[in-house]
């Protein structure tokens, strides 16, 4: 949350001349509403079902850049699922994420203490992230372009 995933996704897909498909984008437009009404609604269990679905479709039709949920990796199914895949963990530090996501509106995990919210968020799911990550970009202080001009660095250099 607040590093840059859509962003950064976006920029790449236009560097490469590829396509960039976000699975948040997905999740709502297959249930007609916003993510935070979905929360509100019908649950977190849903919503992650819902993301869950999102994922395993988007990685068996989409060959350009995938941009991923904030949670979508907390799924030991999609976890699997990402297995042979390049993943770029963009990880953001706290003071950062705040500044980002300024007070939460419309992101139904931050209701409440913002900035705790966000550590706790953090605190549970960096590790996650760095298991299934092939690389990690660290975020912090820096523009998307300078985000994605590593991500382009490390990925041409595995591919030598």
């Amino acid at each position: 949350m607040g590093a840059g995933k859509t962003t950064v996704a976006t920029l790449l897909a236009q560097r490469w001349g590829v396509a960039v498909r976000d699975t948040d984008h997905d999740v709502e437009a297959g249930a007609g509403r916003e993510i935070s009404e979905i929360f509100v609604d019908d649950g977190e269990a849903a919503f992650r079902e819902l993301e869950r679905a999102a994922v395993a479709t988007a990685l068996a039709e989409h060959d350009g850049v995938l941009a991923l949920g904030g949670g979508a990796v907390l799924d030991p199914a999609t976890r699997e699922q990402l297995a042979g895949h390049t993943v770029v963990f963009l990880r953001v530090g706290l003071s950062d994420a705040v500044k980002r996501v300024g007070l939460g509106v419309g992101r139904p995990l931050l209701l409440g203490n913002v900035r705790a919210r966000i550590k706790a968020l953090l605190d549970e799911r960096t590790p996650v992230y760095e298991s299934v990550a092939t690389h990690t970009v660290t975020t912090d202080a820096r523009s998307p372009e300078e985000v994605a001009d590593e991500v382009v660095a490390l990925l041409e250099e595995a591919s030598r």
